[in-house]
């Protein structure tokens, strides 16, 4: 093999695939990105068994061929080259990167190792408005579990019904769930993708436009300009969220999103480090009293708020709260309780299309 291509176009490419490399396994191909040179391009891919990331660029090719270096050193080594043309040669188990007057080689596997990426699934898809699909992702994937024990719990769930689209994500502790619309789909379908390749998908997707995400055989496919994402999806029953969301409540709280933030934030400074990161609600007349305790010092805050119901002093971990009450896109948002032990939501006040669930943490007051 030997091609010459931009350096800068080398580094954007190889940073983008180099995320699919294994980095802990027996398979040492994994840790590899694949460089096949052929007509007019240098295509880049690399998978860990899970998820693959493929990119092509333009690139000379005097010989073509194909070979597999090591994905870490390989893309650190060449983004300190952006600025220069570099030109790639390879024979036997050594890889020649030359650039300006200077060469270094590079150890590589032969590419027959490398496993074959199985790039021809579209029997299903559906298709969104790509801004619809990167506030899917940010608006559920952080309430994934990543734990190894539930496999499942790791990824997001996709529920498509007519033009209908629900994402829900949770990790035994928490839980979001967002809807809207899809602008088509060839019928109804239900999938788990993992949040690792959501997350993967929100960075590689742009624009206004639309997205089609392809679904075959417990695959799934994206692609946009000269990259392919293909992902396994995870098979088993999801929890139904029907099940876990209550539907009546005793105690609404109505209040300004940025005050309610801010309090929070400073209540949970001091209480970082602990296990649960343990904060306060203690709601009745017509305030919410945010407190924190911890070997540090104490905080105790009161934010002005609308209050329904019955009065209610309840714990729970700070950052679900934060990243709740972030994911919200109003000013002000509602809160809505039973009990100090039971789980509650937080919502926007107009706009239903999201809602996060947050078990409370049970404490000597509480138990």
């Amino acid at each position: 093999m030997k091609a010459v291509c931009e350096g800068v176009e080398l580094s954007e490419a190889v940073l983008k695939v180099v995320k699919a490399c294994a980095s802990k396994t027996i398979t040492p191909v994994l840790e590899c990105i694949k460089l096949k040179a052929e007509n007019d391009r240098l295509i880049m891919t690399a998978t860990d068994g899970e998820i693959s990331i493929q990119k092509a660029i333009k690139a000379e090719v005097l010989e073509e061929g194909e070979v597999c270096v090591p994905g870490k050193y390989f893309s650190e080594f060449i983004k300190k080259l952006e600025n220069v043309q570099i030109v790639l040669s390879s024979v036997g188990s050594k890889m020649d990167i030359i650039y300006a007057d200077s060469q270094t080689d590079m150890q590589v596997l032969s590419a027959e190792e490398f496993p074959r990426i199985d790039l021809d699934i579209s029997e299903n898809s559906f298709t969104l408005k790509t801004d619809d699909l990167k506030k899917f992702i940010s608006a559920t994937s952080f309430c994934c579990s990543t734990d190894d024990s539930r496999p499942i719990l790791k990824g997001c769930q996709f529920v498509i019904k007519g033009n209908d689209i629900c994402v829900t994500s949770l990790d035994g502790f928490r839980l979001a769930t967002v809807k809207g619309q899809v602008t088509a789909s060839t019928g109804d379908m239900e999938i788990v993708c993992p949040a690792r390749t959501l997350n993967e998908i929100e960075k590689m997707v742009e624009g206004d436009g639309e997205t089609q995400i392809f679904v075959q055989r417990g695959m799934i496919l994206v692609s946009t300009d000269s990259t392919v994402l293909t992902s396994r999806l995870y098979n088993g029953d999801f929890i139904k969220k029907e099940n876990i969301i209550p539907k009546d409540f005793t105690t609404s709280v109505t209040v300004e999103k940025s005050a309610l933030k801010a309090s929070i934030e400073r209540a949970a400074v001091l209480v970082r480090n602990d296990k649960n990161s343990l904060i306060i609600f203690d709601i009745n007349a017509d305030r919410i009293e945010i407190s924190s305790n911890s070997e540090i010092g104490n905080v105790q805050e009161p934010v002005k708020a609308q209050i329904e119901g019955k009065d209610i002093r309840i714990a729970m971990n700070s950052k679900f709260i934060i990243d709740a009450v972030n994911a919200l896109s109003e000013d002000k948002i509602v809160l809505a309780f039973n009990s100090q032990i039971q789980p509650f939501v937080c919502e926007n006040v107009e706009n239903k299309d999201r809602l996060y669930l947050i078990l409370p943490v049970r404490t000597a007051n509480n138990a």
